[in-house]
């Protein structure tokens, strides 16, 4: 169900945007405070103020929710920073973080009912954990995260620092992000208005007939075609596929177990779970191992 429009909820909203304006200014005052002559230590200093701000608000509030959002405005920022020249090619790589930012944004807006509202995997954490729990939160729930993000924006910052042109493999990574974010809020959408309809059951429509997690995967997809812009301009620097590699495996050990278990008490999960593929998008009864065997018959 949305969350009902109330001006608690105009107030939570507000209160979290004057929270990443002041995070934006530690992180502002970190990188022209700090005497670091690299400039990519400087910007990871200042992310870093960022979030040991985000998180000391989402402690005072009693909520890890509070962080979500830098998820997905930090690039958005970045990629600003990261700009050394306007021209078609940076333009597009803008474009292509900011299409990506404010649509995960609003969809985050959209399911967040307020400063009360926090996302279940937090608060199962909290609950089972209550005695480490600051430690997950800072180390787990917002740092990580934080790094995560940090990695998979190196490629956007080889990429525009290379003075970039639109060559072949500039535009095929620019469909794959592109693409990516279509999926997502494709995804997003069709599972948001099928709820609606059938809430509690699992959702097997659209996007979610080929793939039990298409939003993750769009999620997935986004940063290697980031990576794959690159290539096209700084094919030297091919080492930085460390970013999405690394937001890949977060999500195959972390996002999707834990989406999994909660999914797996579902009525028909386990049918759903064997006729559908976990994340890429394959025909209805086909497994990624399938493509490599024959069927019977």
């Amino acid at each position: 169900m949305k969350p009902a429009f109330s001006k608690t909820r105009v107030l939570a909203f507000l209160r979290v945007g004057a929270i990443y304006l002041v995070a934006f200014l530690a992180a502002f005052g970190t990188y022209h405070g700090v005497d670091v002559e690299s400039f990519l230590l400087r910007i990871f200093l200042a992310d870093l103020a960022a979030t040991l701000f985000v998180f000391t608000m989402s402690t005072l509030h009693h909520n890890t929710s509070i962080y979500d959002p830098y998820w997905s405005v930090a690039p958005m920022v970045l990629v600003l920073v990261y700009v050394d020249s306007w021209n078609p090619a940076s333009a597009l790589m803008v474009f292509i973080i900011f299409a990506w930012g404010i649509r995960l944004t609003i969809n985050w807006a959209r399911g967040w009912s307020g400063l009360a509202d926090e996302d279940w995997r937090y608060a199962m954490f909290r609950r089972r954990y209550p005695r480490v729990f600051v430690f997950i939160n800072l180390f787990g729930l917002h740092v990580m995260p934080t790094l995560v993000v940090f990695l998979v924006m190196l490629p956007a910052y080889a990429f525009l620092q290379a003075e970039p042109g639109l060559s072949l493999l500039v535009v095929l990574g620019a469909a794959l992000s592109l693409g990516a974010t279509g999926i997502q809020l494709l995804s997003d959408e069709q599972l948001r208005r099928f709820h609606r309809r059938q809430p509690g059951v699992i959702c097997r429509e659209g996007l979610w007939r080929f793939s039990r997690h298409p939003n993750y995967f769009g999620e997935i997809l986004m940063w290697f075609g980031v990576y794959v812009m690159m290539l096209g301009v700084a094919g030297d620097a091919y080492l930085l596929v460390i970013g999405p590699i690394v937001n890949l495996l977060m999500f195959l050990s972390i996002s999707l177990p834990l989406m999994e278990r909660r999914l797996s008490s579902y009525e028909g999960y386990a049918q759903y779970e064997e006729e559908v593929s976990l994340l890429i998008p394959l025909p209805e009864g086909r497994k990624i191992t399938q493509l490599f065997t024959r069927r019977s018959g």
